[in-house]
């Protein structure tokens, strides 16, 4: 329904709107619609002639009333994590027009094929309608109420028998900001830290990796940003396929730059078509491609040795590490040649700015922390962060799993990045009002067990949870082998695919074996079809964020306000309303939700979003999430024509209340809303003032290592009057400085609340008058300090990225000279991928498996696919799973193009019924499948396991039934880019 108006903003609607309206209900394919609406071939032909004054409204029983006025809405896509904005037009209670906002500096009056359909997601009669049950094997419709306590009195059974951490909530980047912040508060009231999102499996790499490097685990620039690029390489990324709007930024700066666009992939994508250069390299070996760059630029001297010597640590080691990576070591280890590598690192190094952009074909690694580290020390030696047209950006894959991960939807965090240590809780019991007590009384104590020591409840809290990429691990191994009180008996699952993660066969069993699941969605998901449970297993409708609203963060950092469209249909509800009414029947509502303003929702009581994001402000200092009130969010939204395209900063003629911003208010937003800090559109950027969106890198390791100091040397902000390196600020350096004098009375005494004796003591990140970051800012200085980066992360298991093969490596021989990582205890289980390692090669698994398979995104579909799946206009476009499949590998096997083929692993038997596409686009060896697919299992249908009414329009075999065992040892990230396959013609 993307049809263009005559104004910007809105006009008078035309006969596809008018016909759409009393359509939504039902389902239509192409060939109905052209003939319900008079678009045949000579219908659209006829159209064409006439202007839109002289279309006629529709009279047939049964449309729409169209003379009640439109109402025109604007909030975001719900896919990828550009941040497209969508105008939508309402008219009697029903969305009944969609465009994209030409104002937008981000889409700027464009979708994709994703985002043109978005209006089919609230439409769309493959919904959940209404709460269901499983009883004796068939669904059941029942009420909100009885779902509801049915589900509490399960938990509340649960915590009794095994404790709180038996209790699995795994959130969703489909949240808004106010959404997935209230789910980490639910965890945390529950008592858990077992919670987690799609950011483990997409970017959870990157966050550890660019964190330990300079500060903060985000995107460094913007798509908008990389017009100014002079060279842009893409690793692991197909931009052209997961994030299309995003291309016309870096294309439109190709040509006007003249970029040098270099794409290095193991398969030639739709990206690589647009490429300047394309470069091959066998799927696992990022590091040694890195290194080997790195070794031509430090023996040809194009490092930035300024830049290096004042704001960077160690890479005088790294120096030394890279010069093992020599041209022929590289070529045998990656397949790429060294005059090819020279080439692409002298046009990295020399004709700058230069950016890197990675995805998750860099992430999903047993090495994907090393991965990112080994970007990122490229750019270091290069002198590419920190300025326009550089930097690391960071393409994210769900619409907010930037502010998901923000908020703490993660394992081993609270809300912005605090972590779980003792400081962490008791900030945010402050900013909560509740006792730092409540909370400790709320985890549970763990018994020693196989010679590991007990902890307590207060140890407990502190202790990282099971990943998403393990949580049917925890259900199905030894309890003895699991560091919780029991193993995971329940599941509660807001906005999570189940196919989404390797071993599929395993989380088959782990669904099997709860004792609980609930799956709360707009669309049933392989959690609700994959299983063969009877009992105990819920649906609960939650609506789109179409259908309330909110603030989500795309990619950039910018922060956007969706307001609600229409209301929830069928009798789905939101994340707001069902968080609170579950934590009700819990018993902790009053205490969770007292700070907000609560008002009647559809089915009961909820809070507003407003009133969590003021939340937000007043807890999130570390990450500068305090500036961005709802009130400026929606002036930036009402004013989106007033952005530069290139800057995002407001143009000189923008009205008053947005004047001087960034779009969006990226984070960092500084102090409280009335400060005006502008935002950050470039992170760690000195040449400009802090108070301008300048930065430096956050010294987050300590004051020195070695003798050396980890302080900047002669590099500072624009402004700054500490003109050298510093470390973060706390009361104690105000004091020091003399600047304590600066502070308001009110001010004072909120800092002197929480040190107590200890005044001194309190930081940036903790004052929660936001005194100590305005005095910081107006002496020209960051609030958490000028630091340098780390080109080694000496808390890391490779502190220095070295080069390892993949667990099921295709070259055996290489092995032994670089194997995985050591088996170790991690996020509560053990972590034995060296064990696997070790039997993969003396089993010779590489003979009988022969082809590297690897995965990735379809343009048509996005992330588990179940909704886009279930959308008529999409499903259309893509209706076969498939594996590419190089045209010698299908000769060998006697598989033709379009065929049915059996695609086998080399874990428990595993296979998959899909159909080849025979392509040069894989090399020989190599072989490509989405991962978009579920539906199908191993050969078999799965669509009568689904809701009658409810299965996806496509469904087919899901990747993760042939992926396999491996994990990074930092962040528990799965290997979802390097297996090993055999194909076979069906």
């Amino acid at each position: 329904m993307l049809v263009k108006r005559r104004t910007r903003e809105a006009a008078s609607t035309g006969r596809l709107s008018q016909m759409a309206s009393g359509m939504a209900a039902k389902p239509l394919d192409r060939r109905s619609f052209l003939r319900a609406s008079g678009l045949t071939v000579g219908g659209l032909a006829a159209l064409t002639t006439v202007g839109a004054g002289m279309t006629r409204r529709v009279e047939a029983a049964g449309f729409t009333d169209m003379s009640q006025p439109i109402e025109v809405k604007k909030n975001m896509c719900t896919h990828c994590s550009v941040g497209c904005s969508v105008i939508a037009e309402v008219q009697n209670g029903v969305w009944v027009g969609q465009e994209p906002a030409y104002g937008s500096p981000i889409n700027r009056g464009t979708h994709c094929a994703k985002g043109a359909s978005v209006r089919e997601l609230v439409h769309g009669d493959r919904r959940i309608k209404y709460p269901m049950k499983k009883v004796g094997g068939e669904w059941q419709r029942i009420s909100w109420d009885q779902a509801l306590d049915e589900i509490a009195e399960k938990m509340g059974e649960i915590r009794a028998n095994s404790g709180a951490d038996s209790v699995y909530l795994l959130g969703s980047a489909k949240f808004s900001n106010e959404g997935a912040y209230l789910f980490r508060k639910f965890a945390a009231f529950w008592g858990t830290n077992n919670v987690d999102h799609q950011a483990r499996i997409c970017h959870s790499t990157t966050v550890a990796g660019v964190a330990n490097t300079w500060g903060y685990g985000a995107q460094t620039n913007s798509y908008n940003d990389i017009r100014n690029a002079k060279t842009v390489i893409f690793m692991g990324s197909n931009a052209a396929e997961a994030h299309p709007v995003s291309l016309q930024h870096i294309l439109e700066g190709k040509e006007t730059q003249r970029a040098n666009v270099i794409v290095l992939d193991p398969r030639f994508t739709r990206t690589a078509a647009h490429a300047t250069e394309y470069v091959r390299f066998r799927p696992g070996t990022d590091i040694a491609v890195i290194n080997g760059m790195l070794y031509h630029i430090f023996e040809n001297g194009w490092e930035d040795t300024e830049y290096i010597a004042q704001r960077v640590y160690g890479m005088d080691q790294v120096r030394e590490v890279v010069k093992d990576y020599t041209p022929d070591v590289v070529e045998d280890i990656t397949g790429v040649d060294g005059e090819t590598l020279k080439r692409v690192a002298e046009q990295f190094a020399k004709e700058r700015p230069s950016t890197f952009i990675w995805c998750m074909g860099g992430t999903q690694h047993t090495v994907g922390t090393a991965n990112v580290r080994a970007y990122n020390i490229l750019l270091l030696a290069t002198g590419n962060v920190g300025g326009e047209g550089n930097g690391a950006n960071i393409f994210r894959g769900h619409c907010n799993v930037q502010g998901a991960t923000d908020f703490g939807l993660d394992v081993g965090n609270l809300p912005c990045y605090y972590g779980l240590g003792a400081g962490a809780w008791r900030h945010w019991s402050r900013v909560w009002d509740v006792p730092y007590e409540y909370f400790v009384s709320r985890f549970d104590a763990v018994p020693a067990k196989g010679g590991r020591d007990a902890r307590t409840p207060e140890q407990n809290m502190e202790i990282p949870g099971i990943t998403s990429t393990r949580w049917f691990d925890a259900v199905t191994i030894d309890a003895d082998e699991i560091d919780q009180q029991d193993n995971i008996k329940a599941m509660i699952v807001f906005g999570h695919g189940g196919n989404t993660v390797p071993r599929m066969q395993d989380a088959q069993r782990g669904m099997n074996a709860l004792d609980l699941l609930v799956v709360a969605d707009p669309h049933p998901t392989t959690f609700a079809a994959l299983h063969s449970r009877t009992d105990n297993t819920y649906l609960l409708p939650i609506c789109t964020q179409f259908e309330c609203s909110g603030s989500r963060t795309a990619s950039n950092r910018s922060i956007q306000w969706g307001e609600k469209i229409v209301d929830p249909i069928f009798e789905s509800d939101n994340d707001y309303a069902v968080i609170h009414a579950l934590s009700e029947r819990l018993g902790f509502a009053d205490e969770m939700f007292k700070n907000y303003e609560m008002v009647q929702g559809k089915f009961g009581m909820e809070p507003t979003p407003e009133s969590i994001l003021r939340e937000i402000n007043r807890g999130g200092w570390s990450t500068g999430y305090t500036g961005q009130s709802p009130e400026r969010l929606k002036a930036h939204m009402a004013n989106q024509e007033h952005f530069d395209l290139v800057t995002l900063r407001a143009k000189p003629d923008a009205p008053a209340e947005v004047q001087g911003d960034y779009y969006g208010l990226p984070w960092p937003c500084w102090g409280t809303p009335e400060l005006r800090h502008p935002g950050t559109h470039i992170l760690y950027n000195t040449n400009l003032h802090p108070m301008e969106g300048g930065g430096a890198f956050r010294p987050r390791f300590g004051l020195e290592r070695d003798g050396e100091t980890l302080l900047a040397e002669g590099s500072w902000p624009q402004g700054s009057e500490i003109q050298d390196g510093y470390p973060e600020f706390t009361y104690a350096l105000l004091e020091e400085l003399g600047w304590d004098g600066d502070l308001t009375e009110q001010e004072r005494s909120v800092i002197e609340a929480i040190g107590g004796d200890n005044m001194g003591g309190v930081s940036w990140s903790i004052d929660l008058s936001g005194g100590i970051q305005r005095v910081a800012l107006e002496h020209g200085c960051v609030p958490f300090g000028n630091g340098k980066a780390r080109a080694i992360a000496w808390n890391l298991p490779d502190p220095i990225p070295v080069h390892r093969e993949p667990i099921y490596s295709s070259r055996p021989d290489l092995v032994a000279a670089y194997p995985t990582n050591e088996d170790r205890r991690q996020q509560r289980m053990p972590n034995i991928g060296k064990s696997v390692q070790q039997d993969v090669v003396e089993r010779n698994v590489a003979s009988d498996f022969p082809i590297i398979l690897t995965s990735g995104r379809l343009v048509e579909y996005e992330g588990g696919g179940e909704e886009t799946r279930s959308n008529p206009w999409l499903a259309e476009l893509k209706q076969d799973m498939f594996v590419e499949i190089n045209p010698e590998d299908a000769r060998a096997r006697g598989i033709v193009d379009g065929g049915w083929v059996w695609v086998t692993g080399p874990e428990g038997g595993s296979r998959a019924r899909v159909k080849a596409l025979v392509t040069e686009r894989v090399n020989r060896g190599l072989a490509f499948m989405p991962f978009h697919f579920a539906g199908w299992f191993q050969g078999e249908d799965q669509r009568g396991n689904y809701p009658a009414g409810t299965d996806p329009i496509v469904l087919g075999e899901s990747v993760n039934v042939i992926t396999t065992y491996g994990y990074d040892p930092v962040t528990g990230m799965h290997e979802g880019k390097v297996t090993l396959c055999q194909i076979a013609a069906a």
